[in-house]
């Protein structure tokens, strides 16, 4: 599996529910685990490495509520979003006191649970130690980066924005929000600051073949993505040896040595 694909395991024992939520899924670019009780995902848990569940809580046998106990009991961490046409409050409770991080109650939008997945997913890597974005190993505790095993240089500040994009691959993050998260503000910030910083990133993250990119999102932010690599061809070189510095977003050369100024308050 691709290091930066979740792996959803659906536990829903209606089989045209099943049906819709994996077809969905997986158009959501998730790799889709499905069974229909709650045996079979302990099983399934047991041989699978496993992201996140979205769990029924009427299934047959086992309920959702007692699977989420199980599987806590287990030791296991990962987000668990519970399904469940009861909607009454005690029943809330119950499901979260059961270990669930959420509850979507039926019948829901598909787009209101895809977006309670990517937030319980984007709060869980948060709290991880180590992330892996294509060839990228991010180790939060030591504040370092590697490729195979051999250390990437990022400074402070260009650390902690592989990281914050890190946590959101795939997505789009703001300039704003960058801002906020690594400079603890926007609004008396030169955002041109940024711009270098990225272009730093962009260089030392070609140079160490990472297999990941960031890409701009013009007027709106980046986005950390993989390589797309013709076959047959040799990505381009855009760490300044050999060649031609990389532009940064503003379309300007970043200088060769040292980092940017601290942005003017």
């Amino acid at each position: 599996m691709d290091e930066s694909t979740a792996r959803l395991l659906v536990v829903e024992d209606d089989p045209d529910m099943a049906r819709l939520l994996r077809r969905g899924l997986i158009a959501e670019g998730y790799d889709v685990l499905s069974v229909d009780n709650g045996v079979d995902a302990l099983i399934t848990l047991r041989d699978n490495t496993v992201d996140a569940l979205a769990v029924d809580v009427m299934l047959p046998g086992m309920s959702g509520f007692e699977l989420c106990r199980r599987v806590r009991e287990s030791g296991r961490t990962m987000p668990i979003l519970l399904l469940t046409a009861r909607d009454a409050v005690e029943d809330r409770v119950f499901g979260l006191d059961s270990g669930a991080d959420d509850y979507l109650t039926k019948p829901f939008a598909f787009a209101e649970l895809a977006a309670r997945l990517r937030a319980l997913l984007r709060r869980d890597a948060s709290t991880k130690p180590t992330l892996r974005v294509g060839n990228l190993t991010i180790d939060s505790l030591e504040h370092k980066a590697s490729v195979a095993g051999k250390q990437v240089a990022f400074s402070p500040r260009e650390f902690s924005l592989v990281r914050l994009l890190a946590m959101h691959a795939g997505e789009m993050v703001t300039r704003n929000d960058i801002l906020d998260d690594i400079w603890g503000g926007h609004e008396h910030i030169d955002q041109n600051v940024l711009d270098q910083y990225v272009s730093y990133v962009r260089r030392k993250l070609d140079a160490a073949d990472t297999g990941i990119r960031i890409a701009t999102v013009r007027g709106l932010g980046y986005r950390l993505e993989a390589v797309e690599t013709p076959a047959g061809q040799t990505p381009a070189n855009h760490s300044g040896h050999g060649g031609a510095a990389a532009p940064d977003a503003a379309g300007q050369d970043a200088p060769e040595h040292g980092e940017p100024a601290e942005p003017k308050r």
